[in-house]
């Protein structure tokens, strides 16, 4: 039995909102599904995602193959990382206590350009929201000017 891991779309039309599930590969999209281990809203700005990190890396450490999108996903979580790391535990790279502190090491990274970048958008939205404004005070003294210029 292939067993994915996909997408279940929910929400109303044009408001998607997705159940990230574990389910057999022959099951349609919103049909029966094994496991539900997140969602993922991505009317949100950014993309809100939450996601059981432990249930997902057991779902591909058994063999769950995911889509696209969940692979992006899982990928923006540190999950394939986290696999990654624990493989090279299985080999004898190094040790847990190792592959964690790589792990956290990363994550804590992570969240920090997440932040950055949700400060960046926050900035960027109320210096657009500034220049809107501006631009209306020009086009309305233009407006004036050339509304002068046709009665003279």
């Amino acid at each position: 039995m292939a067993v994915k891991m996909r997408l279940q779309r929910h929400g109303s039309k044009k408001r998607p909102f997705y159940f990230i599930v574990v389910a057999d590969a022959r099951a349609p999209r919103d049909g029966k599904f094994i496991q539900k281990i997140g969602t993922y809203n991505p009317l949100t700005v950014p993309a809100t995602i939450q996601l059981d990190r432990q249930k997902a890396l057991e779902w591909l450490n058994k063999g769950a193959q995911p889509t696209d999108t969940v692979r992006r996903i899982l990928s923006f979580k540190g999950v394939l990382y986290l696999k990654h790391l624990l493989r090279g535990v299985k080999l004898g790279l190094f040790d847990d206590a190792t592959a964690m502190t790589k792990f956290q090491a990363w994550h804590n990274e992570h969240e920090a350009n997440i932040t950055r970048r949700n400060d960046e958008h926050k900035k960027a939205q109320r210096a657009r929201k500034a220049y809107v404004p501006v631009v209306k005070k020009v086009e309305s003294k233009q407006e004036e000017a050339a509304e002068g210029a046709a009665e003279a």
